[in-house]
């Protein structure tokens, strides 16, 4: 560790220079993973504000909310503690001003699926909604009327909530006879609805009795069905993944070629009795130095820019998950080391100061 360190006070720019690699490596990766939560929010907030364990939908309906169709009497609550009624249907939503992609989430007030309103109030009457708080970006403001692409019934804005943004949309949630309207033109009276799924809560899913032409699905299941979901995951993954392994090649292309520029320098020291596994150890050691220098500054200026950032921008930061990242950033670096460990080993003391 003396031997590194002295080196890195002596070589400040060479080292620095190593540094802000590692750093803009790690900062990217910090933020991606940010991304990658943020847009996984974006997807299933309001999945999650449901705090259920489980979805029923149709055999037919290849997991998506929007091909389930049913009646409201082909399930009765059998097997499950509790469960709620949910109809869909995305519209455009436009206060004149303004527009947005929304999904319109039909449901029962004295449900658990009902949100919590943080401003305004609740929904009482047809054609009134409490809406995601997303759309206060938007323009949309409580007491805002709002008209639908190709529907002429008109919504208005009594409230809103908090977290309820599906597949990356804000939900609108309103009574079934206002959906049931949108849908059909007139509304029908409660248990004669057609709804999208019934959410459930059970300690057991397997207990839940549901008719041969619906299934019972595990909400973790039921999200990473979601239109694109699983895709973007897999996609922000896979360059967080490459980005480890970039990492651990420059750093081993920047040591190798230090070391390869020291191999006179190593040869003395070898010749004056210094063993191969004291400067393999202050080769690995110096690697541990740089890029956690790297990392931390990396994480730093991430959790920096995090505050910076416009609303609009779907970051969010798991503390835990940057850990991890930071670890496994500093785990490959030392690994990529070891090209330089071999050719240190392998310097003959003689040849290196040309004997």
């Amino acid at each position: 560790m003396f031997l590194a360190w002295n080196e890195i006070k002596n070589n400040k720019l060479r080292f620095t220079l190593v540094i802000g690699v590692l750093m803009l490596v790690s900062y990217l990766v910090f933020f991606l993973s940010g991304l990658a939560n943020g847009l996984e929010d974006l997807n299933k907030e309001a999945v999650d504000k449901w705090e259920a364990d489980g979805v029923i939908l149709t055999e037919e309906s290849d997991l998506r909310l929007q091909q389930s169709v049913m009646q409201a009497e082909d399930y009765d609550g059998e097997g499950s503690e509790d469960y709620a009624e949910l109809g869909q249907q995305s519209a455009i939503a436009s206060n004149g001003d303004n527009k947005a992609n929304t999904f319109i989430f039909g449901i029962h007030k004295d449900e658990f699926i009902m949100p919590n309103v943080t401003e305004g109030e609740e929904f009482t009457n047809e054609g009134e909604v409490i809406a995601d708080e997303s759309l206060k970006q938007e323009g949309f403001a409580v007491g805002d009327e709002l008209s639908l692409s190709s529907i002429d019934e008109k919504l208005t804005i009594v409230g809103f909530t908090d977290n309820a943004r599906f597949n990356a949309a804000p939900v609108l949630y309103t009574n079934f006879e206002t959906l049931q309207t949108l849908q059909y033109g007139e509304a029908v009276e409660q248990g004669d609805e057609q709804v999208n799924a019934f959410v459930v809560r059970s300690n057991n899913l397997n207990e839940i009795a549901v008719d041969e032409e619906l299934q019972v699905v595990d909400t973790q299941t039921f999200i990473e069905n979601l239109p694109g979901y699983t895709e973007q995951n897999l996609t922000l993954s896979f360059m967080i993944y490459f980005l480890f392994v970039i990492s651990a090649v420059i750093l081993a292309i920047f040591l190798y070629v230090l070391t390869i520029q020291k191999v006179s320098i190593f040869g003395v020291m070898k010749a004056q009795g210094i063993s191969s596994g004291y400067l393999a150890k202050s080769v690995i050691a110096q690697t541990f130095l740089l890029s956690f220098a790297g990392v931390v500054i990396g994480l730093v200026l991430t959790i920096l820019t995090g505050y910076f950032l416009p609303p609009e921008v779907p970051v969010s930061f798991n503390y835990l998950d940057m850990f991890v990242y930071a670890v496994v950033l500093i785990l490959v670096s030392v690994i990529g080391a070891f090209i330089s460990v071999q050719t240190i080993v392998k310097i003959d003391p003689l040849k290196a100061i040309g004997g």
